[in-house]
Order: structure tokens, then C-alpha cells, then sequence
């Protein structure tokens, strides 16, 4: 990445740094002015289900922003990654010259109202979040946004996924602490992280022989001790076997011919790199998963990731998978499940 570039990804990353602290200060009376300073008029907003996609700033501020502050009046933004760079996110390695800042963390505040028919709590909750922003001309043009939805559900005390193999409610900064890339890294370190993903993703990950595990050799790729923290109705996998136990073995039996297609961005910054994929993971529902048996329906998943390297192998790494979007293509609507109560509440 040449100068010019990692010039102009130091002002996406402190427009966007600026933005987000902008708009949580922000009256209601200024929010809309606020978000229109940094956005494009016709931004493409794509969010989690039920939200899913929003059309333009106004849908964005009615529809996502001032409900969920409503819900959460005293709502905080808590980052524990932020990065920037430009993509490179196509299986033939074609470099697509988008630049893209990505992040992840909490959302905490008290669930004060209730919010997508969840019910409040009135307790403290903390919302799993993960975005990517498309700057264009100084403006935020498009945004993938997930949140982790089930397991804010599961913290009001509603489960509508058996209970998770991994640990539930586990998502925390890095271990080395908390990852704000607000200045310039170094080039080599962020060259080696995107060669290194890119190669998981897109050869590793793809090299599955729908009978053993060890076909995709991912023990090349993660240590012994990588922490998995994965999303709700999951939960996190604390070292490689159980990675492979808990999540791998369950994940490849549902869905065996499982791709990594085309990603919405993929690029990293020092020792982290991410991603967002709309669409981007297809399968056939093949076989049981989480209580559902085996459709024989195409899927696709909607996911966002983030990864810490050290040296050649990566020990964190950071799951969204829109699960109720998974779910949708079953047939099964998690939505009106937890509106029914189909699944009740745990002692």
C-alpha cells in the first residue's frame, strides 16, 4: 500500500472514529444532520434480520437508530477492534480498490424499552456488534452491520436455540487489549495478515473433502490455544479441539459442500485482518443443526469476522453469523418463535 493510500486510510478511519462518538452524543434534534455530514444520501445500509436492508438515511435514523435508543436510553458504544484498508476480497485475488474501515465490540446500556418485540429486561444488557463501512469521497456509501440478536435475547432470559456447545455470552476485546488502529501500521505486518487470510479463506477453508476435518489443515492456520468467540446459539471455542468439536464437526455435517464465495471486503491493518459476507458462505442444509433436521435447502449465511495473527497463525478470532437469517432459510422464523415463547426460560 502505497503513501497516498495509507493517507487516505488514516482519514477514513478518524472520519468514521469521529462520526461514531459524533452520533452518540447527539440530541435528537441533531442526530439527522450529524449522520447526513458523514453518509452518502443514498447510502446502502445492510443490517441484521429482522432489520435486514434500509434504503436511504431517513430509514436508517427511523427504523434502526432512534428505536434502538428508545430501547437503550443511555446506550454506550465500547470498540474492541477498529482497522482500515483497502479490500481484497474476490477468490481470483483481483484487488476490487475499495476502502473499507471495520470494527467490532458492545453496545451496553439498560434495556429500558422493549426493541424488535424483545422484551426489556430493565436490566444492563450488552449488544454484540460488528460493522464495515465503504468510504467513497471522504462519505460512508455503504455499511454491513450485524448483531448479535440471539444472544440479547438469551440475556432477557428467552432462548429459542437449544442450549450452545461453546460458551455462552463470550466475546471479549483482544487479549493484549483492546485494538484502536487510529494511526498507521506497519505495511509488512499488514501484508502478511492479508496473504495469510486470504489463504485460509479461500483455499483452506474451501479444501474440505465432506469426510475429515483434517483435509483443510487448519491447525496450519490456528494455534493449539486460538480462541473462537462465536455468536449466540454457538458460543465461544476456547482452543483448537474444541473449536473443531464443538463448532467445526456440527457446522460441516449441516452443511458438508460448504464455499467461501466472492466477500463483500476482506482487507487487514497490522496483525488484524476482517471481512463482512453477505451471501458470501453457500451450502446445501444437509444434515441436523441445532435442533433442525436436514432440509436439503440451498443456504447462503451473512457473517462478519475479525482475526488476530501472531506470527504465522491467527489466536483470536471474532464470529457474527446472522443466525435468524440462517434460520429464515430453513422455514424456521426465530422471530415469532421467541414472540410465542416456543422455547421457554432457563433455571
Amino acid at each position: 500500500m502505497n503513501s497516498n493510500q495509507m493517507s487516505s486510510n488514516q482519514l477514513n478511519k478518524e472520519a468514521v472514529w469521529e462520526f461514531w462518538q459524533a452520533q452518540e452524543s447527539a440530541s435528537a434534534a441533531e442526530l439527522p444532520e450529524v449522520i447526513k455530514a458523514v453518509t452518502a444520501s443514498n447510502i446502502k445500509w445492510f443490517g441484521p434480520d429482522p432489520i435486514n436492508a434500509l434504503p436511504d438515511i431517513e430509514s436508517y435514523i427511523e427504523d434502526y437508530w432512534r428505536p434502538l435508543n428508545q430501547a437503550f436510553p443511555d446506550l454506550k458504544r465500547q470498540t474492541h477492534i477498529f482497522i482500515g484498508g483497502q479490500s481484497n476480497g474476490r477468490v481470483d485475488g483481483t484487488d476490487d480498490g475499495q476502502e473499507w474501515v471495520g470494527a467490532t465490540g458492545y453496545l451496553s446500556g439498560t434495556f429500558a424499552n422493549d426493541w424488535l418485540d424483545i422484551p426489556a429486561s430493565g436490566k444492563k444488557a450488552r449488544i454484540r456488534w460488528g460493522e464495515f463501512c465503504l468510504i467513497e469521497n471522504g462519505k460512508i456509501v455503504t455499511v454491513y452491520l450485524l448483531l448479535d440478536l440471539i444472544d440479547l435475547m438469551q440475556q432477557a432470559g428467552i432462548y429459542v436455540l437449544p442450549p450452545a456447545l461453546g460458551k455462552d455470552h463470550h466475546y471479549p476485546p483482544p487479549k493484549d487489549g483492546p485494538a484502536i488502529l487510529l494511526d498507521a501500521q506497519n505495511e509488512i505486518e499488514s501484508a502478511r495478515s492479508l496473504a495469510l487470510i486470504r489463504e485460509f479463506l479461500f483455499e483452506s477453508l474451501n479444501s474440505y473433502d465432506q469426510s475429515e476435518l483434517q483435509s483443510m489443515g487448519v491447525a496450519q492456520y490456528f494455534t493449539q490455544d486460538v480462541q473462537w468467540y462465536g455468536p449466540g446459539g454457538i458460543g465461544a471455542c476456547l482452543g483448537l479441539k474444541e473449536f473443531e468439536e464443538l463448532h467445526q464437526k456440527p457446522w460441516l455435517t449441516a452443511y458438508p459442500d460448504r464455499q467461501v464465495q466472492d466477500l463483500d471486503n476482506l482487507f487487514a491493518e497490522g496483525d488484524y485482518s476482517g471481512t463482512s459476507g453477505w451471501g458470501a458462505v453457500k451450502a446445501t442444509h444437509a444434515g441436523p443443526y441445532l435442533g433442525c433436521p436436514a432440509t436439503g435447502n440451498t443456504i447462503v449465511t451473512n457473517g462478519i469476522d475479525f482475526w488476530r495473527r501472531r506470527d504465522d497463525k491467527f489466536i483470536e478470532n471474532w464470529v457474527f453469523v446472522d443466525m435468524i437469517h440462517l434460520f429464515r432459510q430453513f422455514g424456521i422464523d426465530l422471530m415469532e418463535r421467541m414472540r410465542s415463547r416456543a422455547f421457554h426460560t432457563r433455571d
